[in-house]
Order: C-alpha cells, then sequence, then structure tokens
C-alpha cells in the first residue's frame, strides 16, 4: 500500500515567528517577560497530545543574598490551538539568569506566562533546583483550562496516563 502524498499537506505556520530564522534577538538583560514567548499554530488541536521541554541550565539570583540558583525547569503541556516556539522559550529561560527571585514565584511565573500566551489545555512547570545549604526545593505548578466535559475527559486522562509512566522521557 502506497504511502500518503504529505509533501501537498500544509505546512507548519510559520508567519507570525520573529525569532526563529535569524530575527533580532531580544534583549533578555531586563528580565523575565511573556512577551519573549512566541507561539505558533497547532496543527493538531483536535487531538491532546503532550510537548515536554525541559531547561536543565537554569539559573536565576536568590532575591535577599544575590547568590546563584540553578536548576531545570521542565514544561509539560497539552496544546490547545498554539504551541510554545523552542528558541523563544529558551530565551525566555535566559532572561531569569540575572533576576533575583524565589524559585516558588520563579515557578509560578513561568506558569502564569506560559498559560497567558498559550492557553493550553493543560500546563505543568517544574521547578527542580539544585541544594543550596542542603536544601532541595522542587516546586510544581499547574492549572487546567476550562473545557467541554467530553473534551476535559479526555485531556485529564492523557494527563494521568503521561503521569503514570516510569519515566515519560525514555522511549
Amino acid at each position: 500500500m502506497p504511502l500518503p502524498d504529505r509533501a501537498n499537506q500544509d505546512k507548519d505556520d510559520v508567519s507570525g515567528l520573529r525569532l526563529l530564522g535569524g530575527g533580532s534577538l531580544p534583549r533578555v538583560s531586563s528580565g523575565p517577560s511573556a512577551s519573549l514567548l512566541e507561539a505558533f499554530p497547532n496543527r493538531y488541536p483536535h487531538r491532546p497530545y503532550v510537548v515536554s521541554i525541559s531547561f536543565p541550565e537554569f539559573t536565576s539570583l536568590c532575591p535577599v543574598t544575590g547568590q546563584p540558583d540553578f536548576g531545570t525547569i521542565s514544561v509539560e503541556y497539552v496544546p490547545d490551538q498554539w504551541c510554545v516556539e523552542s528558541k523563544s522559550f529558551k530565551l525566555y529561560m535566559f532572561a531569569f539568569r540575572n533576576h533575583q527571585s524565589f524559585m516558588e514565584s520563579i515557578t509560578n511565573t513561568v506558569l502564569e506566562d506560559l498559560v497567558g500566551v498559550l492557553c493550553p489545555a493543560w500546563c505543568r512547570v517544574k521547578g527542580l533546583f539544585a541544594p543550596r545549604g542542603g536544601t532541595r526545593i522542587h516546586v510544581f505548578a499547574e492549572e487546567f483550562k476550562a473545557l467541554p466535559p467530553e473534551q476535559d475527559a479526555a485531556v485529564r486522562a492523557l494527563v494521568a496516563a503521561w503521569r503514570s509512566e516510569a519515566d515519560p522521557h525514555r522511549a
């Protein structure tokens, strides 16, 4: 049986992206801002699926001491109409490098900014911070979008299945 001809199908819409492909880079030294995040249309809004992004080189500064904090920020989301563009996500994460904020605030800020830009069906942000002073802090924040009952059930079932995998990042 021949494979379908995908060459003539619609391509991903990248017309609204400024950064990917050599656009001028925004200044990230002024700190994190949702305006750094770019989104592109989800070509599969009819199908709930999980997108997982991990940024293992996260750094920020303690708001009291100015000492550096290191960690991994992981984002998992079920897109609705929009997906985050990865280069803009990377630049957004870089913007925290000289930003002074508590780990709890950082994790919730990332969630709020992503929800504000993407309006995903579900989003969870995990701030997995390296120990400092003998104390390890992990912060988890999530939000479900209000959806029609049938769609909500499908998204929640997908999220439950995703969470039940021993290591969802392994093949």
